[in-house]
């Protein structure tokens, strides 16, 4: 029997806590963030950060690129164009990729790993649904490292939408919980959580993300959206912070390239893909799956 978190009159149903295959609450949704692909200019340099700093490990080298995760599990893609431009800060892209980590214990691990290397972070928040970190790579990707609050822990509205902020996150009390110091690299069951994207108009991105893809608004900052499906907080995000008006992205410019939804629900996909065909967004089949793009050229893999 489903549990259900209450706001006031307003009850949420919620499948509490991991399934039978071990996976966090944001997996098991019916459509969840599975991959990022990323181009970078410098393969060696972003590699390596990606493994020292992070913790991923390296699951394929080839001619082109690299193939990071953990435990097995594909999470990003390297692509080297050493011809590649740096994107500007104002394009439309990759706002952050968020490596959603196991636990808080797993969170405090890495961030005293982090203190270690004197790695310079770039913001921690407590957002009531979960407590993050924020940092960069070093062709300026955004980077998000955090740990959800159990779903019967969250709160919501009467309209659906989950009770988010962004609170000061006391680094010192989450360090302490870190028993363990032998860090060898993000933990086994770590799997991306979120996509933030930067993009050139809000009103925009919600038409396309609940209207094409069939995910719910869950919350809206000024200037940003949230979207996921089965009552999680978010899947992916976008933004205009730095790219209000944006245009296409850039040819030739390094950063986000594309990345990976996973259905769960076969449904899902199939409104999916009527969806797109009723607003004559072109779909190709691929050995994933389905790819479209989005309205600012980033490439998406509905993944079956």
């Amino acid at each position: 029997m489903p549990r259900h978190i209450e706001e006031g009159t307003k009850a949420v149903p919620l499948e509490i806590g991991m399934n039978s295959q071990n996976l966090p609450f944001a997996l098991t949704r019916p459509v969840h963030a599975e991959h990022v692909r990323l181009v970078v200019s410098d393969l060696d340099l972003v590699s390596r950060y990606y493994r020292t700093v992070i913790g991923l490990e390296l699951l394929e080298d080839g001619r082109s690129g690299q193939i990071l995760g953990t435990g097995g599990r594909r999470l990003l893609t390297l692509v080297h164009d050493p011809d590649a431009r740096r994107s500007p800060r104002e394009a439309a892209g990759l706002f952050h990729t968020a490596f959603l980590v196991p636990d808080r214990r797993e969170l405090a691990r890495w961030v005293a790993h982090a203190a270690e290397l004197d790695v310079r972070l770039e913001g921690a928040s407590d957002h009531l649904v979960s407590e993050a970190v924020y940092l960069s790579d070093p062709e300026g990707n955004g980077i998000e490292i955090y740990r959800d609050r159990g779903p019967n822990e969250w709160r919501y509205h009467d309209d659906g939408t989950v009770q988010m902020a962004t609170e000061r996150l006391n680094l010192r009390a989450l360090i302490a919980v870190a028993t363990d110091a032998d860090w060898k690299g993000m933990a086994d069951g770590t799997v991306i959580g979120h996509i933030h994207l930067q993009v050139g108009d809000v009103d925009r991105a919600e038409s396309f993300y609940r209207d094409v893809m069939g995910l719910q608004v869950m919350a809206r900052y000024q200037g940003a959206s949230f979207f996921a499906t089965g009552g999680y907080h978010h899947h992916l995000a976008a933004n205009i912070w730095n790219s209000r008006g944006a245009g296409a992205r850039p040819a030739g410019t390094a950063g986000l390239a594309s990345y990976t939804l996973r259905y769960n629900d076969q449904a899902a996909l199939a409104a999916t893909l009527a969806a797109a065909e009723a607003q004559e967004i072109p779909t190709q089949s691929s050995a994933e799956g389905y790819t479209l793009t989005d309205p600012w050229g980033i490439g998406i893999t509905l993944s079956p």
